[in-house]
């Protein structure tokens, strides 16, 4: 029962994260994008993965990020490996493409890639920072799997959501039609907290930091990602 519950809470903060990318890009405007690169060489690097694990029955001693063995490049080879069997390794392949396709629209590749990198790399060292625990405290992988990135990922997208639905509120514009992107967003860390102090679920708590960093890219300076418009006002009755 604990795990049933276990993978539904992560799955809705997952549902959460992508229906807030899609609001932030505009449910009707993904047709006409243009292909996401970024997320198709995410997508290739884990099938790939899984391919070699197939292949190779020691692929996952050789490049996992079991703290016991050394090698610098484990930490990141074993982002494309899957541990969570067949339905666990579909589910982190078809969210990653999912959820990096969403970065790629509003992110663009560069800033996309830089922002997984970070999901790869910067959990264990804020985890000490914070003194949450020792070393993968947080990681929900397990020691392999894409999960972790994607979720740190899919939060930066939940953050760039929220300042905007702030943005519009501020400049009374479409004020209470924002209120549901306000909600979505903020629920986000909300839930991912929630998921880390009641289950020590660590998928909670890499979205957290993902949120933060997404924040904080926002400020940087670069080309303003293209979102979907603010919902249009219902006009005034005529006096009569």
């Amino acid at each position: 029962m604990g795990a049933i519950v276990f993978n539904a809470t992560t799955a809705a903060l997952m549902v959460m994260m992508f229906n807030g990318g899609l609001d932030l890009l505009g449910r009707d405007t993904l047709r006409g994008r243009r292909t996401p690169w970024a997320a198709v060489a995410l997508t290739a690097l884990a099938l790939a993965g899984v391919l070699t694990q197939l292949c190779w029955s020691g692929a996952m001693d050789a490049v996992d990020d079991d703290p016991a063995k050394s090698g610098w490049w484990r930490v990141v080879t074993a982002v494309f490996m899957q541990n969570g069997g067949l339905l666990g390794g579909a589910w982190n392949i078809a969210t990653l493409a999912a959820v990096a396709a969403l970065a790629d629209w509003f992110w663009g590749a560069p800033r996309t890639l830089a922002l997984f990198l970070a999901g790869i790399l910067l959990p264990e060292h804020l985890d000490a920072l914070l003194g949450v625990g020792g070393h993968h405290s947080t990681d929900p992988r397990n020691f392999a799997g894409s999960s972790g990135a994607t979720y740190f990922l899919g939060a930066t997208l939940a953050a760039a959501l929220l300042l905007r639905a702030l943005r519009a509120r501020r400049a009374d514009a479409a004020g209470a039609g924002r209120a549901k992107e306000l909600l979505l967003a903020a629920g986000v860390p909300v839930l991912g907290l929630v998921l880390w102090f009641a289950q020590a679920n660590g998928h909670g708590l890499v979205s957290c930091y993902g949120f933060l960093l997404g924040a904080l890219a926002l400020c940087l300076p670069g080309p303003r990602p293209a979102t979907a418009p603010a919902p249009a006002q219902a006009p005034a009755s005529a006096a009569s």
